[in-house]
């Protein structure tokens, strides 16, 4: 059953790649664990020299299209004066307690022109937390603190909900819902309730292979089947926020290799960097981000000089060499380029019809380009975005051949790279 994407998920969709920052009480506590229930004093929270302008300079010269901060994480710790608890940096030495890092943090990211995205988890521990036992007044609690996050803070672009740790909690969900939805009409949801985009399932940076986009889930309490965009969050060390762990930070392979499993399978990928305790990104982790971005765009920014896609049939899509270009190539070379992947985009504006497909690389030839052909590659759905990755040769046509489908499948575009 196919259901299309909505105008706000399509925009969703189009950043494709964003960073996560974990930033908070945490950043100032190393070796803490997620519901370890160890105090974390708020006087603890005194970056030095918190630049937000530089998080968001560095991750976009690195291709971030999007940026998510923990506002409150697990701990209950408010990265903005909230009137609502006094476990905040209001209570911190940072500015004497005047600092509002949501306030610098949209602020940064409005200056250079990336969406901006709030997370905040609904649950906490600890002593200063609301008792999940008395509902409604933690319902209330959780309603006024996002109404200040979605109040006083200019357009949000992105809410991203945590759901860990909610137990049993019984939350008001369209009370709930009603009011983010009144306050900002065009906001994107992750996560719980009324999802516009939805998690992936893991925190790897990997999405199926089989990637629709469609779920059964419950909105409000009624099961539907609705297109919901997948995201991928991950981490670029072991963990979320900052630790003495600089080891653990992934090489630029498996970086790579999670964008094309995440990106190249349709979905988002976010990417999470923990500032440290000075309030500056880590110049270790911008240094491999930006050497990951370098590698992403040295195999798929300059596509190899196939000419435009062709229709071979209802269910065939090529793209080939000219003649002309053959014969100049081999004339002065003797060799076609190498190719290693293809990249292949799918009109989904009303869904993701493929369901299976086939690549093949035709057999390179110093004649008219040979109908001998070997198969490189077979998947699932194509989607928005497909990478399709295979060992290096050197084919001077390549054949997209769609083998199932729900509906009509639209393919736009087909490149192939080095």
């Amino acid at each position: 059953m196919k259901t299309a994407p909505t105008e706000k998920q399509k925009r969703f969709m189009d950043w494709e790649f964003g960073v996560f920052f974990h930033f908070g009480i945490r950043t100032f506590n190393h070796g803490h664990r997620d519901w370890d229930g160890k105090e974390m004093k708020a006087e603890t929270f005194y970056p030095t020299e918190l630049d937000c302008s530089q998080w968001i300079r560095e991750v976009k010269e690195a291709g971030a299209k999007y940026a998510v901060m923990t506002t409150k994480h697990h701990d209950g710790f408010a990265l903005w004066p909230s009137k609502y608890t006094e476990y905040s940096v209001k209570a911190s030495p940072w500015k004497d307690g005047k600092g509002d890092v949501v306030r610098e943090f949209t602020d940064a990211c409005r200056k250079d022109g990336l969406a901006v995205g709030l997370y905040y988890s609904p649950a906490q521990w600890g002593e200063s937390a609301v008792v999940f036992e008395k509902e409604k007044e933690y319902d209330d609690y959780f309603i006024n603190q996002i109404t200040e996050l979605l109040t006083n803070y200019g357009k949000i672009d992105y809410l991203w909900f945590d759901g860990c740790g909610s137990g049993d909690h019984k939350y008001d969900k369209k009370r709930i819902i009603n009011v983010i939805r009144t306050l900002q009409p065009d906001i994107i949801i992750f996560g719980m309730w009324d999802p516009d985009s939805a998690w992936v399932g893991n925190e790897d940076g990997y999405a199926p292979m089989d990637n629709t986009s469609i779920q059964e889930l419950d909105i409000l309490d009624e099961r539907k089947t609705v297109f919901v965009p997948l995201e991928c969050d991950c981490r670029i060390r072991g963990h979320w926020f900052y630790d003495l762990d600089v080891h653990t930070l992934k090489s630029v392979d498996e970086l790579v290799g999670m964008y094309e499993m995440s990106v190249g399978r349709g979905a988002n990928l976010l990417l999470n960097i923990g500032p440290d305790d000075r309030g500056l990104l880590p110049e270790t982790d911008v240094r491999r981000l930006k050497e990951m971005f370098f590698e992403i765009n040295r195999r798929y920014c300059v596509p190899l000089p196939f000419d435009k896609m062709k229709k071979e049939s209802g269910t065939e899509y090529s793209i080939s060499y000219s003649d002309r270009y053959l014969n100049d190539v081999l004339r002065d070379t003797d060799y076609i380029p190498l190719c290693r992947s293809v990249v292949i985009k799918e009109n989904i504006s009303r869904g993701v019809a493929s369901r299976k497909f086939k690549v093949w690389a035709h057999i390179p030839s110093r004649n008219p380009i040979s109908d001998k052909k070997i198969c490189v590659y077979i998947g699932e759905t194509i989607g928005r975005k497909r990478i399709v990755r295979f060992p290096a040769m050197r084919t001077p046509k390549i054949t997209l051949e769609i083998l199932e489908t729900d509906g009509e499948c639209l393919i736009e575009e087909m490149k192939a790279f080095e």
